[in-house]
């Protein structure tokens, strides 16, 4: 079958929500299927593709293949007239999303010369690669502000074709030939664009930027507009009410009531720490004391723990403090060993433990009097306690 280039109504009219189409072509098991025309965007740019139904289909996954577009069907259908239709509500919040990611890079342009690198729209919020290694707090309400200064006076937002090789103003150089989709809200920005925009920036109300992260040595901000920021805004409102209600003070004072609980649970932690660690010393004091001393007159002991953590240590350091004394901790997750000996057992753990995970493919050491490494076969283990005396 010839294949038939698609004809992409959403180009002139992002608010179109339903249309009629012929179905021109179809995979074997009828769930691609390509039209002769559609509204239906596809993932590009990075906007996500639309969702909807062909028919009584529902869309799943439309997908840009140069001139076609095809439509991921959850049923099959047969070739022949049908009528599709555009989950609206996310058009629109994609619409709002991208205008407004237009507007933000263009202010940022204006106001500090930052150059938007890439845009990437989630279910949750956007995003925005941006030129610059840091950006300043008051940078971003700086732009922020003139963002939704200019939103507020409603300019439109206008869709135009010109040739690639005649237009000029655009604030970012496009790559491509031919014809250019542009967008263009006068006064504020110019675009060569593919997405689905809205007719008026004041559609793009509230704007807010959420987040910054720095990564591949650039700023990646994120960003809400519309109804998502609308939402996000109650969510954080909520949120607050809770957590104000929970620790009994007004939301104002939240940020001074949480770092007061921050600081407590940090002394708190500390003063834990401090207590297992006297316990675990005395634990190894007493075991130190329990265990009979071998023929050569040394004390030797074999634990078995869970994790060799800091309190396992403490507890094998203070059993090594008595004299003529070893102890070797195995540990489970992850599988570890931890030797502690006394100066005067004759026996340097260090390389002891070294040389026997040599010959097993482990690693580890230490010095003479306290080694610590990885078990990797519990044959290891065995040749280790063997060479201890254990």
């Amino acid at each position: 079958m010839l294949k038939v280039a698609t004809e992409r109504l959403y180009y002139t009219d992002s608010y179109l929500t339903e249309f009629q189409a012929q179905i021109v072509d179809r995979s074997r098991d009828g769930l691609r299927v390509y039209l002769d025309r559609t509204a239906f965007y596809p993932a590009s740019g990075g906007q996500p593709f639309d969702l909807g139904w062909l028919g009584a289909n529902e869309v799943v996954e439309v997908v840009d293949e140069e001139d076609r577009i095809a439509h991921i069907l959850s049923e099959s259908v047969p070739t022949g007239p049908v009528t599709g239709k555009i989950n609206w509500p996310r058009r629109f919040d994609h619409m709002q999303q991208h205008t407004g990611q237009h507007l933000l890079s263009a202010v940022l342009e204006e106001l500090f010369g930052f150059p938007t690198l890439s845009f990437h729209m989630g279910e949750e919020v956007s995003s925005i690669e941006i030129g610059v290694n840091d950006i300043s707090d008051k940078q971003v309400d700086e732009a922020e502000a003139r963002a939704s200064e200019l939103a507020r006076h409603s300019p439109p937002v206008h869709i135009t074709f010109e040739e690639a090789a005649q237009v000029s103003g655009l604030r970012k150089p496009s790559e491509r030939s031919g014809l250019l989709r542009i967008i263009e809200i006068p006064g504020v920005d110019k675009s060569a664009c593919g997405g689905t925009h809205v007719r008026s920036l004041a559609e793009t109300l509230p704007l807010q930027i959420r987040r910054l992260d720095k990564v591949r040595g650039n700023i990646r901000l994120e960003f809400v507009c519309g109804g998502r920021a609308t939402k996000r805004a109650k969510q954080d409102y909520r949120l607050l009410q809770e957590l104000a209600r929970q620790g009994v003070t007004p939301m104002d004072r939240l940020p001074e009531v949480f770092s007061a609980l921050k600081q407590r649970l940090s002394d708190a932690e500390k003063e834990r720490e401090r207590v297992a660690r006297n316990l675990a010393q005395r634990e190894g004091r007493e075991l130190y004391a329990a265990a009979p001393p071998a023929a050569d007159g040394i004390r030797r002991v074999l634990w078995n723990v869970e994790q060799i953590d800091d309190t396992v240590r403490a507890k094998a350091l203070a059993f090594a403090a008595g004299p003529q004394s070893l102890v070797m901790t195995m540990g489970q997750k992850p599988p570890g060993v931890l030797i502690a000996c006394s100066n005067d057992a004759g026996i340097n753990a260090g390389a002891i433990l070294k040389q026997t995970l040599a010959e097993f493919g482990g690693k580890g050491g230490g010095a003479a009097t306290l080694a610590q490494g990885n078990l990797p076969d519990p044959n290891c283990a065995l040749a280790l306690a063997a060479r201890l005396g254990l």
